[in-house]
């Protein structure tokens, strides 16, 4: 529409004259400026997750990192397939809420460098061997002396479940005395370093200063002046969906493409992690699981929890509905690999229609990584903070 502002202005002219007034006591209200961006109160997000979503993931870790030590050491004389197969499931157990912590893996777990000494991989099965020929009277203070690809998930994983070439059942009369020794070390060795994950995020973040705040603390007091670490909650926020692009990416190009290779003949089956256990796909689920535990706000299956999921919906109500459609297609892709047959990822990548399969999970992931890298971080800019 189109104003005659002229004619206006003569108006307004005639109007202050008959009213005695003069220009220079105009009183009019100044034209608006456009709002931009969108508000969000982020306090109570943060909080709920770092408490139940964060914490509660590393306190989970710790107690079955527990768990698993208590399987371990009833293996030491047991002759009884149902105690290895015990231990077999505690490790699974215990590796179901570390998979689902990759999308927020920041903080203790990187400075302490815990990530490496549970989760290396490949396996360096040449030393391994080397350290059961070689070595006796394990201890956990000794194993953590060792290079990280001697100890940890994987390492546990080789000694429990076998090669897992043609089966993921070892069986018990195969472990001996060695294996169980260095298993039961290993499982120490676990237990420690997922109680020292959980205390960093609980009581102190740094075992060398004794004034150093729990890390959970610094997430949800970002902008104090005292805090060095987060500077803002936008910080906070930035961390959190950096933090689940990366672990989508990671997923999609590199646990589950670089096996896969370009063509069936480039398939590589030494790339597959947790290809001993064939835990694979529950693995990797299990990390888009972890995004969808930051997105939705839920890591127990709480309801009306606050997550990233309602900052979005403050920017743009069908993005936020979009991106938590694609975190749930990704899973639900993922663990389609196994088809009907149930098959292992390690078997997928060298089977026709396994790799049809694992196709569509690679491009479910992507569409998943390009809605949070394009269309959720940019939010950030946008944020009235």
């Amino acid at each position: 529409m189109r104003f005659n502002y002229t004619a206006i202005a003569l108006a307004l002219i005639t109007t202050l004259t008959a009213c005695g007034g003069s220009g220079s006591d105009d009183t009019s209200t100044p034209d608006p400026v456009p709002e931009t961006g969108f508000s969000f109160v982020a306090t109570e997000m943060i909080t709920n997750l770092t408490d139940d979503v964060i914490v509660a993931g590393y306190a989970d870790l710790a107690a079955k990192g527990d768990a698993l030590l208590l399987a371990t050491q009833a293996l030491l004389n047991s002759t009884s397939q149902a105690d290895l197969v015990a231990a077999q499931n505690a490790w699974k157990a215990a590796r179901q809420p570390w998979e689902q912590g990759e999308s927020h893996i920041f903080g203790p777990v990187d400075s302490l460098s815990i990530d490496p000494h549970l989760d290396s991989w490949p396996l360096n099965t040449t030393d391994l061997q080397l350290q059961l020929a070689s070595s006796s009277g394990f201890d956990a203070e000794t194993i953590k002396s060792w290079n990280d690809d001697v100890q940890g998930f994987h390492t546990m994983e080789y000694l429990m479940f076998g090669d897992g070439v043609n089966t993921n059942t070892k069986v018990i009369g195969d472990l001996t005395a060695k294996e169980r020794e260095y298993l039961i070390a290993l499982a120490e060795v676990f237990r420690d370093y997922t109680a020292q994950l959980d205390d960093a995020w609980e009581v102190s973040h740094n075992p060398q200063d004794a004034n150093a705040k729990p890390y959970a603390e610094l997430l949800k007091t970002s902008g104090d002046a005292t805090n060095t670490i987060y500077s803002s909650e936008l910080a906070v926020i930035e961390e959190l969906i950096n933090g689940m692009i990366g672990i989508v990416d990671e997923v999609g190009n590199g646990k589950i493409s670089d096996p896969f290779g370009e063509s069936l003949a480039t398939a590589d089956t030494s790339k597959v992690e947790s290809q001993y256990s064939w835990n694979s796909l529950t693995d990797f689920s299990n990390n888009i699981i972890g995004v969808r535990n930051v997105y939705q706000g839920e890591f127990t299956g709480g309801a009306d929890e606050l997550g990233l999921i309602d900052f979005v919906a403050a920017a743009d109500g069908s993005l936020s509905t979009r991106v938590a459609s694609e975190i749930d297609d990704a899973i639900l892709k993922i663990q389609a690999i196994s088809g009907s047959s149930d098959m292992p990822f390690r078997q997928a990548i060298s089977d026709a229609e396994g790799r049809e399969r694992i196709q569509i999970a690679i491009d479910a992931l992507t569409t998943l990584h390009t809605s949070l890298r394009s269309d959720v971080l940019p939010l950030l800019s946008e944020w009235n903070s």
